[in-house]
């Protein structure tokens, strides 16, 4: 088994110690995307204009990430929303289902208290691929 950190400069840097994704390469390859904010990487600015917005923005800072290890939507295996106002769960919702199209993903969705800056959603994922 072999372990890569994946990066991108289609998605935002890492603001931490962390990667962007870790790949893990045995009988099939595992790949596990660290939360996603809606920061943009072009400009370095956070969308925060509504959450749907801000939701469209991190999906395709995760297909930028996921596009790196040779993957895409379909090969997400498992989600982890976080949300800073479950009231916006619908505006996420009607975004992230236009990403998942069939067989989505195993999905948790959790309000948090507070997002990493102020942002209104994050969402990681778990990839699986046999390349």
């Amino acid at each position: 088994m072999e372990k890569y950190a994946l990066t991108t400069k289609g998605a935002p840097a890492a603001v931490g110690p962390y990667s962007q994704a870790i790949e893990v390469k045995g009988a099939k390859s595992f790949v596990f995307l660290s939360g996603q904010i809606p920061l943009d990487p072009e400009t370095g600015e956070m969308v925060t204009s509504s959450v749907a917005a801000a939701t469209e923005r991190v999906l395709l800072n995760m297909k930028a990430v996921l596009a790196a290890a040779g993957l895409d939507f379909t090969d997400v295996v498992k989600t982890t929303v976080f949300i800073a106002d479950m009231n916006d769960f619908a505006a996420m919702n009607e975004v992230y289902a236009r990403y998942f199209t069939s067989e989505p993903p195993a999905r948790a969705t959790v309000q948090a208290a507070r997002l990493p800056k102020d942002s209104l959603v994050e969402i990681e994922a778990i990839a699986v691929s046999e390349k």
